[in-house]
């Protein structure tokens, strides 16, 4: 997801595990012969409604190993095709993991264009998230703010705090403890191929981002024959575990920071210094005081580690480069002890990091990294310490993100259950078109450049730009990448993938 913060830089599967089956056996007769009773979609999904979508619950097994066992239910969006020449159904992710989807797909139509009318537009919300038989964590009340001094290793102790309590309150309720093991990148892909069967279609075209990437191609392993256009937009290294692509995405992130600093030094007017190396400085003295004692702006304190969540919001995207500016340029007078009135942009960040819907997302995003690669398939230490050495070992070379990268981000390491199965290892030859900024600090180039390897029919198209995600970014606000939009409209439209890769 590109608009909110998320938990995950993407979602690894490990490949030393053995191969899946070239196609996964698919759930029984029962379930793809169910028949869908389509009606009025939720009544907070207004841009479904406006675009005249029904909405349909599809019913899965709960575990694909058990297919007569008990069901859970995935809901669907569907805004019929409006072209005489149809060409099926286009399903997408938004990312996460922890995203719903049921919208998603619609909003890809404002850059298809008219290509969408080709296709039946199919959201879905991923089992477990939105409006698909949801597991609940316990509530987890109100959040302290931080006290008035700090630490490092206290900042590190209330990380792993945190990460005990989430684990504590997700398998809290009742019947949690039998439905999180359930909740995999490999179960949703078996959800989306039997919804496609219920559809009665041959095959799904797909777009994903992020860990919708990931999970476009974890579909296209287990389910080659099902692929028609598969798009896979900033995609990992399907290689590497889930802690080693939080630990790569520190080099990025701080080479973004210096990008960053360059332009604002280009700009004496927010004050923050006239080289790249003072801005920088700044940067990195705000950190330090305020782990030594947490800035008070706009009626609250915000750690370290609020900080370093504030800024790596911001560097992603080139286009945030002058919020960013106002928001350090506010931080650094309130860490002064000035009186500060929050600007917008930090205003509107303060008020997200209040909000429930990211508390949500964060722990959906939780489900679904441990449920699929918790200890010791992600890579997550179970000693605490270990990630300490790492804070503490990276913090020459990553002064800035580093203790974020390193540090305890998801509860995997707690997790109360192991995954149902091993991952995924990706390596075929199914037609893709794959996407990627070369200067993506959330999730680093090299993965897109290995997953071209891996998936030997693809395509790559890399964006010069320092973005999170690059088909349709004029939709959301940001400067487009007009040659990528273009691909991606061809191929979809029924064209042949490039005959190279592109750089646009």
């Amino acid at each position: 997801m590109r608009g909110v913060l998320t938990l995950a830089v993407g979602l690894a599967l490990v490949g030393a595990v053995p191969p899946a089956a070239a196609q996964d056996a698919g759930p029984p007769s029962a379930h793809e012969e169910q028949r869908l009773g389509w009606g009025p979609c939720p009544a907070a999904q207004r841009e479904l409604i406006r675009a005249g979508a029904r909405c349909a619950k599809v019913k899965v097994p709960l575990d694909y190993a058990d297919p007569a066992g008990p069901a859970v239910e995935i809901t669907v969006s569907r805004v019929q095709a409006r072209s005489a020449k149809r060409r099926g159904i286009l399903l997408s992710n938004p990312g996460g993991p922890g995203g719903t989807g049921l919208n998603s797909t619609l909003t890809l139509r404002r850059t298809l264009g008219r290509t969408a009318d080709a296709y039946d537009l199919i959201g879905f919300d991923p089992r477990f998230l939105g409006e698909s038989s949801p597991v609940r964590c316990a509530p987890a009340g109100p959040a302290r703010p931080p006290g008035p001094s700090s630490s490092a290793r206290a900042d590190f102790d209330r990380s792993v705090r945190a990460a005990r309590d989430t684990v504590r309150r997700c398998f809290a309720p009742e019947g949690n403890a039998a439905l999180l093991p359930h909740a995999s990148t490999r179960n949703v892909a078996r959800d989306m191929d039997l919804i496609r069967k219920v559809l009665g279609e041959p095959r799904l075209s797909y777009y994903g981002v992020s860990y919708g990437a990931d999970l476009g191609a974890v579909f296209a392993e287990m389910f080659p024959r099902s692929v028609d256009r598969l798009v896979l937009d900033s995609a990992t290294d399907p290689a590497a575990t889930q802690y080693e692509l939080f630990r790569r995405s520190g080099r990025p992130l701080e080479g973004a920071l210096d990008e960053w600093a360059a332009w604002t030094a280009r700009r004496p007017s927010y004050g923050l210094g006239r080289t790249r190396a003072q801005v920088r400085a700044g940067v990195e003295r705000l950190l330090e005081r305020a782990t030594r004692r947490p800035v008070a702006i706009g009626g609250t304190r915000l750690d370290a580690p609020l900080l370093r969540l504030i800024l790596r919001q911001f560097v992603q995207h080139g286009e945030h480069d002058a919020a960013l500016a106002a928001v350090v340029r506010d931080l650094r007078r309130a860490a002064e002890g000035r009186p500060v009135e929050p600007g917008p942009e930090l205003a509107a960040m303060l008020e997200l990091l209040e909000s429930p819907a990211l508390a949500d997302g964060m722990v959906g995003g939780a489900l679904f990294m441990c449920g699929d690669g918790g200890w010791p398939a992600g890579g997550w230490p179970q000693d605490p310490e270990a990630y300490w050495r790492n804070i503490v070992r990276d913090k020459a070379a990553l002064p800035v993100f580093g203790p974020m990268t390193s540090g305890m981000t998801a509860p995997c390491a707690f997790w109360g259950s192991e995954p149902g199965e091993a991952g995924t290892p990706v390596g075929n030859a199914v037609p893709a078109l794959i996407l990627h900024a070369r200067r993506d600090a959330n999730v680093p180039y090299a993965g897109a450049v290995a997953l071209h390897r891996k998936m030997t029919a693809s395509r790559l198209v890399t964006a010069d730009v320092r973005a999170h995600g690059v088909y349709g970014r004029a939709a959301e606000g940001f400067r487009p990448v007009p040659c990528a939009d273009r691909a991606v409209n061809a191929y979809l439209d029924g064209g042949a993938l490039p005959t190279r890769d592109l750089a646009c």
